[in-house]
C-alpha cells in the first residue's frame, strides 16, 4: 500500500517534478508539478490517502467503471482529472502507472524545449 512518504517520492522521482504547497488556507495539500503544472495533487494527512491525477477523458472514465477507488477529480475539471484512493485496494503497480501517466500527459503539453531539458523519453520516441 502506497502511503503519504512513498507516493512524494514517488511523484518527485520524475525529472523537473517539484512539491508545492500553494494553498494557505489547506497547507496539507500538496501539489507535484512539471514545467509549472500540475500532475498531481494530493491531501498528505488525509486518511484515506487520496491523489488526483490528470488523465486522457477516455481511460478516466474506463478507469471510473473498473475501479470504485476511482472517482472523478475532486474540485478538478472531472473530465480530464481523477482521485485514486490509496486505502490499499488498488495495486501499487496500478498507481505509479497512473502517476506516471499524469505526468506524461503534463509534460507532453510542454513546449518541445522544455520537454527536451526534462529529458522527457516521450520525446525520444
Amino acid at each position: 500500500m502506497i502511503d503519504a512518504n512513498a507516493l512524494r517520492a514517488l511523484c518527485l522521482e520524475f525529472n523537473g517534478a517539484t512539491e508545492e504547497n500553494p494553498f494557505p488556507r489547506a497547507p496539507e495539500i500538496s501539489t507535484f508539478k512539471v514545467g509549472g503544472k500540475i500532475f498531481a495533487l494530493a491531501p498528505l494527512d488525509a486518511d484515506p490517502l487520496t491523489v488526483s491525477l490528470k488523465c486522457d477523458p477516455e481511460t478516466a472514465l474506463r478507469l471510473r467503471a473498473e475501479h470504485p477507488e476511482v472517482v472523478p477529480g475532486y474540485h478538478l475539471n472531472k473530465r480530464h482529472w481523477n482521485t485514486v484512493s490509496l486505502a490499499g485496494a488498488l495495486p501499487d503497480r496500478l498507481v505509479r502507472e497512473l502517476v506516471e501517466d499524469s505526468y506524461d500527459l503534463v509534460v507532453a503539453s510542454l513546449p518541445r524545449s522544455q520537454r527536451l531539458r526534462l529529458d522527457w523519453p516521450g520525446e525520444r520516441a
